[in-house]
């Protein structure tokens, strides 16, 4: 659905990260290569099992039957997003004119573009109720969560799934701010958690007629 957005900016491999709560990640060199990702807060892993990931229907029924589409909001979501890339990073920032840390992003996001207030940090936005969806089934507009602060499984980051296993996010500010990195490089990989699907909690759908 979203293959235009891949890639439209140069991808690196991450050397250096701030994680939102502004922790000095681990770098490549220092991560153990048998790292695995373990539960946070008594959230579930990304390792699951697939009968205990959302189907299709079951995000059907989570969505009480409300007429939100999501790929028309990962859509607005996302094109918001990547207008927004070069967006200065800042520590606790929630808009464009002072800045954003990687939740206030986000946040800022699915509150403008999808009606949906989310929590503030990424220890509470990981807790959200939403499905729990495995790696090789996301979606565009999908919450990725990562522990960028060198403990195992701690939640410090987080970013939108963009399709073809990139993703945007306001990473640090000697990274650039709100940038496109890919899942697949080994850092973002070795610190993957989890993802969500946040978009099953819309409220309504949010079209361009009615903003």
């Amino acid at each position: 659905m979203l293959n235009r957005f891949a890639p439209l900016v140069p991808l690196a491999l991450v050397t250096l990260l701030f994680g939102c709560a502004a922790h000095t990640p681990v770098s490549q060199q220092q991560m153990d290569n048998s790292v695995k990702t373990a539960s946070v807060s008594g959230v579930k892993s990304s390792v699951v099992l697939d009968d205990e990931l959302a189907t299709e229907k079951e995000l059907a029924e989570f969505a009480d039957g409300k007429p939100y589409q999501l790929p028309v909001l990962a859509d607005s979501i996302l094109e918001r997003g990547m207008s927004l890339i070069g967006t200065r990073y800042r520590f606790g920032g929630t808009n464009e004119s002072s800045g954003f840390d990687c939740s206030g992003f986000i946040g800022y996001l699915f509150r403008e573009e999808a009606g949906l207030d989310l929590p503030r940090s990424t220890r509470e936005m990981i807790n959200v109720k939403a499905p729990l969806v495995a790696r090789n089934k996301l979606k565009p507009g999908d919450l990725l969560f990562f522990a960028t602060n060198g403990r195992r499984g701690r939640v410090s980051h987080a970013g939108i799934y963009l399709g073809d296993d990139q993703f945007i996010h306001s990473s640090s500010r000697r990274s650039g701010g709100v940038r496109i990195d890919s899942l697949g490089d080994s850092y973002w990989s070795k610190t993957f958690i989890e993802a969500k699907r946040a978009l099953a909690m819309a409220p309504t759908v949010v079209t361009a007629s009615n903003k």
